[in-house]
């Protein structure tokens, strides 16, 4: 679900996708193509993997786990992963997240379909996986509304929304500590599903739902996973897009005159 790679002495999270040479050639001049989508698919295969077995051992062993286990297991796997290929690929993990980046431009748009196509096959293989292993314990692991469809959907656009302007800020913004961003995007994840995993499953992810949805045939609300985290995601792009003061480092905005000398001399009289 986001990422690291340090570009032009700044340190940056999330593939390089502000780089004006991703959006005009659509490939990565250091890294291949196909080299990206490997990494996508193995970070999202082990991120569905390990999330859904805490679920799936959880209810299948007297609640061994616990709920804040559940939710620190998906915090860390996501912290791991980030790490680990988001220097390769921008560990998206999601087409929400996908989807957010090609819409700000921060992502080309022709490398959606293939990002998105990948983390969807990965999060099906992974759920079909847990489900050969678990025979035995053939409990779901994907994500069911527990209330109404539009309290579902509310609390899907919400904390996707959060993870989204999250990530936007350690991922795509020159001035934050590019190396706590698998920190703070584990952290928030870990947030999400503490408080609303009771509610929707704390999906933030089309993927995520989609998979086992395949896996196990239970589609019920399976629309409330698809559209809430997209437009979730979109509004926390733009929403932080908005706010961002500049792309500038913050030693260049200090070292060139700095927003508050030049709020000062624009307050000078003439």
């Amino acid at each position: 679900m986001a990422q690291a790679a340090p570009a032009n002495g700044t340190h940056e999270v999330v593939l390089n996708v502000n780089d004006k040479s991703n959006q005009d050639s659509g490939i990565s001049v250091s890294v291949p193509f196909l080299q990206k989508l490997v990494a996508e698919f193995a970070g999202t295969y082990f991120m569905i993997f390990a999330g859904q077995a805490a679920v799936v051992v959880d209810k299948g062993y007297d609640s061994t786990v616990t709920h804040p286990g559940v939710s620190i297991v998906w915090g860390l796997v996501v912290m791991v992963l980030v790490y680990s290929v988001g220097h390769i690929s921008g560990a998206h993990f999601n087409p929400a997240v996908t989807l957010a980046f090609a819409s700000t431009k921060r992502f080309p748009l022709k490398q959606v379909p293939a990002y998105v196509l990948v983390q969807i096959l990965a999060s099906t293989l992974a759920s079909g996986t847990l489900r050969l292993i678990f025979q035995g314990n053939d409990h779901f692991a994907g994500t069911l509304v527990s209330g109404t469809y539009l309290q579902g959907f509310v609390v899907e656009f919400i904390i996707t929304f959060y993870l989204m302007f999250v990530i936007s800020g350690v991922a795509t913004d020159n001035r934050a500590i590019g190396e706590l961003a698998g920190l703070a995007v584990g952290a928030t994840v870990l947030l999400n599903v503490m408080f609303a995993g009771p509610v929707t499953g704390a999906s933030m992810n089309p993927a995520r739902s989609l998979g086992p949805a395949i896996v196990w045939h239970k589609y019920d609300g399976i629309w409330v996973y698809l559209l809430a985290p997209v437009a979730g995601a979109v509004a926390g792009a733009w929403v932080y897009n908005i706010i961002r003061y500049t792309d500038k480092p913050i030693r260049e905005i200090t070292k060139s005159a700095s927003f508050l000398r030049a709020s000062k001399n624009c307050g000078s009289p003439q």
